[in-house]
């Protein structure tokens, strides 16, 4: 059944959380002169997952992040984590919290088609809110089914109503609020009362990924989104000791994927991979999406398939089948992959592309070193200094269903690879 909106009802639910949220910030901004609310020892430990986009693996031995250290220090590193294909922001997010491939749970590209939904882009706020896009069960709602309280700072999905549920508390995303009011926010909510102090929990920084998008993965300022992100991560842990909850906490701090340098002159124009006449572009960038005329179908299938200079394009249901895609009726007929540091974007935009000089990008192969992504925590549950082998990242969600004490929802992880870093594995 096609879920039809009561406007006056999503009126009040867009509203309340944002009430909720404002009063957060300012509940969060003055909580240092509270009286800290530690939970008892017998209360449940918080779960706090805090994605940093962009941040790719091999970024926390830079020497640069010293609270992202501390963590590591007093707790569980792995090698790196395994993004799911393709290696793009909003497949990536999801595939976290629900444990799924982005071919299981729908949002399959960054930019994508739907035949009854019509367009979605990240920039498009009405999809991006609309809940018949997400599939699957994120974390937030397995919660509030098993009556735990939720929050997300930003977080992909997290704006839209899946299955019917929004988070308890969510805020349509704002880059322009800044990192020390998010983690002030956050800090407000778990030194809350037990009543109303959320289970599980969600933060999020974005300006790594932009940084090394504008001036490339070693660029100096990269490195100086890196240190801006793990200032804010000491802000959290410095704020959590101060109220004495940051051994009664959970962190689980990740990324969705990595980033690749690329050059101006690493460009190719999708209209030089098909014509606009013989077919349609659904997705470009890295993993490009291309639906043909259905009369010229078989002509571009002979013309697409196989490898090319810098690319290599299949038939959906012929991809690697390490990826776990292409099944989904929302991927397009044909999917090309762009070598590492080759980008295919239209022809209007290639004069910009090479004025701007050395950038970045990612949704190459996710089994590149560039595409790893980060996964560090400590906490209760976490033994201190323990190194894991590399994960693919749909195995996350079940940790987070252990952590809060719910039966997770159907999905593709696998809780096995990360039971080493347990001090109590799970049954």
């Amino acid at each position: 059944m096609r879920w039809i909106p009561d406007l006056a009802q999503t009126t009040r639910h867009r509203l309340l959380p944002t009430l909720l949220v404002l009063a957060g910030l300012t509940l969060g901004g003055c909580a240092t002169r509270s009286e800290p609310v530690a939970p008892p020892a017998s209360s449940p430990a918080p779960v706090l997952l805090i994605s940093i986009d962009g941040f790719r693996a091999d970024y926390l031995d830079l020497g640069i992040t010293p609270n992202l250290q501390r963590i590591v220090d007093h707790g569980v590193r792995a090698e790196w984590m395994n993004p799911s294909y393709p290696s793009l922001t909003f497949p990536n997010h999801y595939s976290i919290v629900t444990g799924l491939r982005p071919d299981h749970h729908g949002i399959v590209h960054n930019s994508m088609e739907d035949a009854d939904l019509g367009l979605f882009r990240l920039s498009m706020r009405e999809a991006v809110g609309e809940g018949r896009w997400w599939g699957g069960e994120p974390i937030w709602v397995g919660a509030h089914k098993a009556g735990l309280a939720n929050a997300t700072l930003f977080w992909p999905g997290s704006e839209a109503p899946v299955q019917d549920v929004r988070p308890d508390r969510w805020t349509p995303f704002d880059a322009d609020l800044p990192y020390r009011k998010r983690v002030d926010t956050v800090l407000g909510w778990l030194s809350e009362p037990a009543a109303t102090r959320p289970r599980v929990a969600t933060l999020y920084f974005e300006r790594v990924d932009k940084a090394g998008h504008d001036h490339g993965p070693d660029s100096p300022e990269t490195r100086a989104a890196i240190r801006e992100a793990d200032t804010a991560i000491g802000r959290l842990l410095d704020g959590l000791q101060a109220r004495g909850l940051l051994e009664a906490v959970n962190l689980i701090v990740v990324s969705d994927h990595g980033m690749a340098p690329t050059a101006p002159e690493r460009t190719i124009a999708v209209e030089d991979m098909v014509s606009m006449a013989d077919g349609k572009v659904v997705s470009y960038g890295q993993s490009v999406g291309i639906e043909p005329a259905p009369e010229r179908a078989a002509a571009i299938e002979t013309r697409l398939v196989g490898r090319h200079d810098h690319y290599q394009c299949w038939r959906k249901q012929d991809l690697p089948a390490r990826w776990h895609y292409g099944r989904h009726p929302r991927v397009p007929s044909i999917i090309c992959q762009m070598d590492e540091g080759w980008d295919a974007i239209p022809a209007e935009y290639m004069e910009r592309r090479r004025a701007a000089g050395a950038r970045g990008s990612h949704g190459y192969d996710p089994a590149l070193p560039s595409m790893r992504a980060l996964f560090v925590a400590r906490g209760p549950a976490f033994r201190a200094g323990a190194t894991l082998p590399a994960f693919d990242n749909v195995d996350v969600y079940p940790l987070l269903a252990h952590l809060i004490g719910i039966e997770p929802a159907a999905n593709d992880g696998d809780i096995a690879p990360l039971l080493p870093a347990l001090v109590s594995p799970a049954p």
